[in-house]
C-alpha cells in the first residue's frame, strides 16, 4: 500500500511539474507552432525613423529579399517550403508566394500580402522557418498574395514558355518572351523588335472613364524617341506608355482627341526606375520612383477591351513611320482595376528598390530560436516524430520500470534511514540496561518497552522504526515466558535449553527483520539487469522496421535514414537510464542493508550472552 501510494504520488507531482514547465515556456515566448524553430520580426516603418509616407497605402504585397545576412539557408528547405509568414499576433497566417529561391546562391525573395499598412506607422509581421517535419509542405498561395482589385502580375520568371499570371487571374501572354536578369530575380528584355501580346480578357477590361493602375520596374537602354512600353488600341480609343529620349509619357485617346502628359526630366540609360500610371475619372497621374512626374492630365479612360501589346504600339506596327519600340528591360509588372493611393505607389517603389531606404522601410530583425525542448525540429522533438509504435511500447514499459525502480530506491532509502536513527536512539540506552536486566523480568511490559523507564513516548516512536528493537522485544517476551525461579532466595535463572530457545526466537526474527529490509530490492535488480536488454530490443526492431520501410520506398539518403536510427537508439538510452541510476541506488541500498544486518547479529550476540551472564545459576 505505502509503495502504490508512493508511486502515485510521484506521477502526481511528474505531472503538475511538466505541466508548470510547458505553461511558463508558453508565457515567456508566443510562438505560433513549436514546430517551427526559428522566427525573425519583420517591421514595415513609415515614420520618420523608417521611410516617411504620409499618403494612405492599405493593404499591399510586400517584397521581402532574402540573403545570407539576414536568413538561415542551411536552416530551411531547400525549397523554402517550411517559410510561413504571420500577422502581428503570432496567430493569424498571411498569404504569401516565393518568387524565386536558391538555397546554393543564398538568395531568395518572397511577397508577402500585410493587410492595411498605415502611413506614419510600424506594422509589424512574423517569418517562421526551420522546420523539416511532414508539416512543413509547400503553401504558396499567390493568387491570396494580392488583392481582388489586382488584375495582372508578372514576374517574368518564366523561361520558353508564356509569362504566367501570377494574380490568379489567368491573364498569360500569347507566346514567350525573353529573359534577363532583373532587378527582383529576373525579367523581360524587349529590344524593339519582339513585342509581347496579352490577350483580352474580362478582368482586363477597362470601362468609359474607369479607374486603372499600371505599374512595373523599367531600364532603358536606348534611349529613342517616342518608344512604346505599353500599348492598348480599341477602335477610337487608346492608352500608350512609354519614354520619348528618355522622358516618361502618357498618352489617352478618347473621344475628344489624344491628350499627353507634359514632359518632365529624363531618365539616364542602363539605370533601374520605378514606373506608374494612376488613371482615375477626370485624371491620369504618371509616378517616376514613387514621386508624381510632371502634370496630371485632365481626361478620362476610354473604353479599353483589346489585346495588350508590351515593347510595341499595336496600332502602328508596321506602318510607315510607325513608332519604335521599347529598348530595355522591365521587372515586375502589375495591372490593378482600381486607381491606388499614392502612398502604395511610393511604397512600392521604396520597397521593391533594393537600395538602403528600402533596408529602412522594411526592417528585419535578428533570428530567434525556439528554446523549447518540444520543438519539432529540435533533437527531441525529431526523436518524439521517429519513434515507431513498438519503440513506444518499449519506452512506455521502461518508464514504468523507472517509476517503480525510483520509488523503490526513495521508499527504502527513507525506511534505512529511520531504522539507523532507531537502532543509534536504542543502543544508545540498551548499554545501561544490558548491565541490569532486571527491567525485563520485572513484569511491567511497558518498563520494558521504555527500557526501564530510560525512554519517553516519543523516543519509543523513534524505536520502533528500528529492526533492533523489534528484536529486542521478541527477547522480552520470550524471557517473560520462560524464566523459572530456582535456589533460595527467589533467584531467577534461566536454563541452557531456554537460552537456546530464547536465541532460536531471536535468530528467527532476525531473518524476518532481514526479509523486510530487502523486499523490493527485486525490483532494482531487474531494472538493472532488464532494463538495457528490453532497450536493446526496442532498438534493433526499430532498425529493422526503418530499413524495412527504406527498402519499401526506395529512398536511399542520410535524411530519410537517420531520423529512424536516432529514434530507435533511443530505446538502448532510455533501457541505460533505467539501469544506472537503479545500479547506484541498489548498491548504496545494500550496504545499508548490510551494515543494518550486522548490527542486529551483533545485537542478538551481545543480548543472548547478557542474558546467560545475567540469569545464570548461583553456585555459591
Amino acid at each position: 500500500m505505502q509503495l502504490n501510494h508512493t508511486i502515485r504520488s510521484l506521477r502526481r507531482r511528474f505531472l503538475l511539474g511538466a505541466l508548470a514547465i510547458l505553461t511558463l515556456s508558453g508565457t515567456a515566448h508566443a510562438w505560433w507552432d513549436a514546430d517551427w524553430t526559428i522566427r525573425k520580426k519583420i517591421v514595415i516603418d513609415t515614420t520618420n525613423a523608417g521611410v516617411a509616407i504620409d499618403n494612405p497605402i492599405g493593404t499591399t504585397a510586400v517584397l521581402l529579399r532574402l540573403s545570407d545576412g539576414d536568413f538561415q539557408f542551411q536552416a530551411a528547405k531547400e525549397d523554402g517550403s517550411d517559410i510561413r509568414f504571420v500577422a502581428a499576433d503570432d496567430k493569424t497566417p498571411l498569404a504569401y508566394h516565393i518568387e524565386a529561391f536558391d538555397s546554393l546562391m543564398s538568395e531568395a525573395f518572397v511577397w508577402v500580402k500585410v493587410p492595411d499598412i498605415k502611413p506614419g506607422a510600424q506594422t509589424t509581421i512574423w517569418m517562421y522557418y526551420g522546420n523539416s517535419g511532414p508539416k512543413a509542405v509547400k503553401a504558396d498561395d499567390a493568387k491570396g498574395t494580392y488583392d481582388s482589385s489586382t488584375a495582372l502580375v508578372y514576374h517574368f520568371g518564366e523561361k520558353g514558355s508564356p509569362f504566367i499570371d501570377s494574380s490568379g487571374n489567368g491573364n498569360a501572354s500569347k507566346a514567350p518572351g525573353v529573359i534577363a536578369d532583373a532587378l527582383i530575380g529576373s525579367g523581360m528584355r524587349l529590344n524593339g523588335h519582339l513585342p509581347v501580346t496579352i490577350p483580352a480578357s474580362p478582368s482586363l477590361q477597362v470601362a468609359p472613364g474607369g479607374a486603372l493602375t499600371w505599374q512595373a520596374w523599367v531600364k532603358p537602354t536606348l534611349l529613342a524617341p517616342n518608344s512604346v512600353l505599353f500599348s492598348r488600341h480599341d477602335g477610337a480609343g487608346a492608352l500608350v506608355i512609354g519614354m520619348d529620349n528618355g522622358i516618361p509619357y502618357v498618352e489617352v485617346t478618347g473621344a475628344n482627341g489624344t491628350s499627353r502628359s507634359v514632359a518632365g526630366t529624363p531618365v539616364a540609360a542602363n539605370a533601374w526606375h520605378h514606373l506608374a500610371v494612376i488613371a482615375a475619372p477626370g485624371k491620369v497621374v504618371i509616378f517616376l520612383d514613387g514621386e508624381p512626374y510632371g502634370a496630371p492630365l485632365a481626361v478620362s479612360l476610354p473604353a479599353l477591351n483589346s489585346d495588350i501589346v508590351l515593347g510595341a504600339d499595336s496600332a502602328a506596327a508596321g506602318a510607315p513611320g510607325g513608332r519604335p519600340g521599347f529598348n530595355g528591360d522591365v521587372d515586375e509588372m502589375e495591372i490593378a482595376k482600381v486607381s491606388r493611393p499614392d502612398g502604395f505607389i511610393k511604397f512600392a517603389s521604396v520597397s521593391q528598390g533594393g537600395a538602403d531606404a528600402s533596408n529602412k522601410l522594411v526592417v528585419m530583425s535578428q533570428d530567434e530560436v525556439a528554446t523549447t525542448w518540444l520543438s519539432g525540429n529540435s533533437t527531441f522533438g525529431i526523436l518524439i516524430r521517429s519513434l515507431t509504435p513498438d519503440g513506444w511500447a518499449v519506452i512506455c514499459l521502461l518508464t514504468i520500470m523507472a517509476i517503480v525502480s525510483w520509488t523503490v530506491m526513495f521508499t527504502k532509502a527513507s525506511f534505512l534511514n529511520k531504522n539507523a536513527k532507531g537502532s543509534e536512539h536504542f543502543m544508545k540506552h540498551w548499554h545501561h540496561v544490558a548491565s541490569d536486566l532486571t527491567a525485563l523480568d520485572s513484569g511491567d511490559l511497558e518498563n520494558a518497552k521504555s527500557l526501564g523507564g530510560r525512554v519517553d513516548k516519543k523516543g519509543q516512536k523513534t524505536l520502533r522504526n528500528a529492526c533492533i528493537y523489534h528484536i529486542y522485544h521478541a527477547g522480552v517476551e520470550e524471557i517473560r515466558h520462560r524464566m523459572s525461579k530456582t535456589g533460595e532466595g527467589g533467584d531467577k535463572v534461566l536454563s541452557a535449553q531456554s537460552i537456546q530457545a530464547i536465541r532460536a526466537t531471536l535468530d528467527g526474527r532476525m531473518v524476518r527483520e532481514t526479509q523486510r529490509l530487502n523486499k523490493f530490492m527485486v525490483f532494482l535488480t531487474i531494472a538493472i539487469s532488464g532494463g538495457p536488454f528490453l532497450g536493446l530490443l526496442g532498438t534493433v526492431v526499430g532498425v529493422m522496421i526503418t530499413f524495412a520501410a527504406i527498402a519499401a520506398a526506395g529512398d536511399v539518403n542520410v535524411n530519410a535514414i537517420a531520423p529512424g536510427i536516432a529514434a530507435a537508439l533511443l530505446a538502448t538510452v532510455a533501457g541505460l537510464a533505467v539501469a544506472i541510476p537503479s545500479l547506484f541506488g541498489y548498491n548504496y541500498l545494500i550496504s545499508q542493508i548490510k551494515e543494518a544486518t550486522s548490527d542486529m547479529h551483533v545485537f542478538v550476540d551481545e543480548f543472548v550472552t547478557k542474558l546467560a551472564e545475567f540469569y545464570r545459576p548461583r553456585t555459591d
